[in-house]
């Protein structure tokens, strides 16, 4: 069975109109109970928050201490483009802590995913793009500094490029970064992560596949990791208000399968993040984001 981690304040309350699609977590476990993945109460591992010293690691302890304290200046509450209140900072300490959780039950069952996380815009001085903490990021801080895993792989397929995952990281040669995103796509100014692929506009699923096939093998072959990290934003595809690709329900299907399937078969465990997604049909963006669960339950599945 795949360890799922989710907690029920992973959502955090937003003015109505609010670009964030704070309620897609809440669509995203219907879409896991009707796939059979959750039963209708509980079946989920819930995380306690992160503490301040494991998000500190990763993060400016001043800028932590304005998130715990809700003392964010309006420069960085603009930034984030999330209120600076308890829920949302007690949101993101949970998410952080999630993805903490699931790369542990991953390393013991061989995949494991939360259900939130991808906060990648998030870089060492602070927040940015709806995104308070790096959780991949203070995750595998966690399991490095615990001796845990010694060579880590974060593999970023959300649309947009994860700048601050590669700033964290730009010098620390235990984990590397890659990221294939669109290149015209948010943020203006990109980092420079371990491997950066930067794809057209309207790219869709055959191309996009083709890209991706080129590259995963080599990466697991050349950077030998103990653990990958998986963001599976899904705002690559073609319905994505904040995308610029083109991909369909079934690409991305396939995008998923592939990814659990290849790095698996590596005998590499894998933890899944969410990342990304923007849509006004809740129900429809919940099922976007459940295909990674059933990739990742498939895979676990046939051993």
């Amino acid at each position: 069975m795949l360890p799922i981690v989710y907690h029920p304040d992973y959502m955090a309350p937003l003015k109505p109109g609010h670009r964030f699609p704070m309620s897609k977590y809440g669509y995203l476990r219907q879409s896991l109970i009707a796939d059979g993945l959750l039963p209708q109460v509980g079946g989920y591992l819930a995380p306690a928050p992160a503490r301040f010293s494991e998000i500190a690691a990763c993060h400016a302890p001043d800028y932590v201490d304005r998130v715990f304290t809700q003392t964010c200046r309006p420069d960085e509450v603009r930034r984030i483009g999330l209120p600076d209140t308890e829920r949302v900072a007690r949101r993101a300490r949970l998410s952080a802590a999630g993805t903490t959780l699931a790369a542990r039950l991953a390393l013991e069952h061989g995949a494991a995913c939360n259900a939130a996380g991808g906060s990648h815009h998030a870089g060492p001085e602070g927040g940015a793009g709806f995104c308070v903490f790096n959780d991949v990021a203070v995750a595998a801080r966690a399991l490095l500094d615990a001796g845990q895993v010694s060579r880590v792989l974060i593999l970023d397929l959300d649309v947009h490029q994860g700048d601050g995952t590669a700033r964290i990281f730009a010098d620390c040669p235990a984990v590397h970064t890659f990221s294939l995103h669109a290149e015209r796509n948010y943020p203006a100014v990109k980092a420079v992560s371990d491997e950066d692929v930067a794809l057209p506009d309207g790219i869709g699923d055959a191309a996009y596949l083709a890209v991706l096939a080129g590259v995963l093998p080599k990466l697991l072959a050349e950077v030998r990791p103990e653990i990958v990290f998986y963001n599976a934003g899904v705002d690559p595809h073609e319905a994505d208000r904040l995308g610029r690709l083109s991909l369909s329900d079934a690409g991305l299907a396939e995008r998923e399968a592939y990814v659990f399937a290849t790095v698996r078969t590596a005998g590499i465990p894998v933890v899944g993040v969410l990342g990304g997604g923007y849509d006004t049909d809740m129900p429809a963006l919940g099922a976007r984001h459940a295909a990674m669960f059933r990739a990742a339950a498939a895979e676990l599945a046939r051993g």
